[in-house]
């Protein structure tokens, strides 16, 4: 859409706008279904990457690539609210058991669906077919794509922001909403600072063969030189996230299929038999991000573009479609009190709503981390304790499980 030459151009042609087409956007965009419908609002996507030659082609998102993401119980009844749970569903494999440890160590946790009277901890999905769903629905809704875009200018206005498209198109909207991962610049461009501090880790990740049925068993390990995990896939895989201090991954990644098999073997040891084969290796460096200013008046900032984890605990994903949902609510109630989409009271109330979600987990995923990393002598002898005694405490073990499910905060 060209923006008009009179003095209304600074008019809204959107109410919301979201940058980024993604998981987090794509799921955004899906939960705004219901307040489209009723409120008639006006909504965009922009996305860098083309669209597909057919609807159910998701491999054009970068986000949609090899990895797979585990979805906590919590997720999939949010997934389930959206309406695309039973689709995604058909693809994800359940995790039944968890089963944390330390190498070298006789300490171990184990979390069990059947001991919260549940069917599964979470799902294992792979994120190329979350994506499909969410954009099969998305061809449902009267949304407004302009793809493949980007974002040339970001600019503050009355009322909202301007946006200066790569396709010549000029928008204005009440409520823009960052949902790019934080690639783009445009939070620098608005002098929205983001505090960063690397792991020095790189994670390493392929799809692997094992030799025996996992039986729903998701594994964390935690190494001297960082933790590693296996998610349960369909059939006799697994999804590997083996985290390596950053520059020792090359070797790992110019390795042979055999010799790659057999230190992986060593590293991990045999609780899921012996490892047949492994796929396409992947690897992304680590680091700890947080945006200084997740909101401003007609600005939210979502996604890996407000906060960045480490994938030791699996809670990334999760943290950020809690975001969406919290800022659908938001917005509804917004809508209620007869604020505008942008007004900072209601985005001031969505970011009081996340920030203590957020803070928990990130003290939760970093402290492990660094826990598990430190060898201070002794150290490891209480860790080890510290793993035995949360297994015999049932209370304590079942809330922890809760929390990484989504179900409490």
């Amino acid at each position: 859409m060209q923006q008009s030459d009179s003095a209304a151009e600074q008019s809204l042609t959107h109410d919301i706008v979201i940058i980024g087409g993604g998981l987090v956007g794509a799921s955004l965009g899906c939960a705004l279904a219901p307040l489209i419908e009723r409120y008639g609002w006006r909504v965009a996507i922009i996305e860098s990457a083309p669209l597909p030659a057919r609807p159910l082609e998701t491999q054009w998102q970068p986000s949609f690539d090899a990895r797979a993401s585990a979805i906590a119980e919590g997720s999939a009844q949010r997934f389930q609210q959206l309406g695309v749970w039973e689709a995604m569903r058909s693809e994800a494999t359940p995790i039944r058991r968890i089963h944390i440890s330390e190498r070298g160590r006789l300490g171990a946790t184990r979390l069990s669906a059947d001991e919260l009277g549940i069917d599964a901890l979470g799902h294992v999905i792979p994120n190329a077919w979350m994506g499909r769903v969410l954009h099969q629905h998305l061809t449902q809704l009267p949304l407004e794509w302009h793809c493949p875009a980007t974002v040339e200018q970001l600019t503050p206005v009355a009322g909202g922001h301007h946006l200066q498209l790569s396709d010549g198109s000029q928008l204005t909207a009440g409520l823009t909403v960052l949902a790019d991962g934080g690639r783009s610049g445009l939070k620098e461009q608005l002098g929205i600072g983001s505090r960063r501090e690397s792991y020095e880790q790189t994670a390493l990740i392929a799809h692997v063969g094992v030799s025996q049925p996992h039986q729903g068993f998701a594994y964390e390990r935690f190494t001297p030189l960082g933790p590693m995990a296996l998610l349960p896939l369909p059939g006799q895989a697994m999804e590997l996230i083996w985290t390596h201090p950053s520059g020792s991954e090359q070797a790992r990644l110019a390795l042979s299929e055999r010799e790659f098999l057999l230190q992986l073997q060593r590293a991990f040891g045999d609780r899921v038999g012996r490892f047949t084969r492994v796929g396409a290796r992947h690897v992304y460096p680590l680091s700890l991000v947080t945006a200084d200013e997740p909101v401003r008046p007609g600005l939210a900032v979502l996604g890996n573009a407000a906060h960045a984890l480490h994938p030791v605990a699996g809670q990334g994903f999760n943290l950020a479609l809690r975001g969406v949902m919290d800022l659908v609510d938001a917005l509804e109630q917004g809508a209620l009190d007869q604020r505008s989409l942008g007004d900072i009271t209601t985005l001031l109330a969505f970011e009081q709503q996340r920030s203590q979600d957020r803070a928990n987990v990130i003290r939760f995923s970093d402290g492990l981390v660094r826990l598990f990393g430190l060898s201070f002598p002794l150290l490891p002898h209480a860790r080890a304790a510290g793993l035995i005694g949360l297994n015999l405490i049932g209370p304590l073990r079942r809330s922890l499980a809760r929390r990484a499910m989504g179900l409490e905060r």
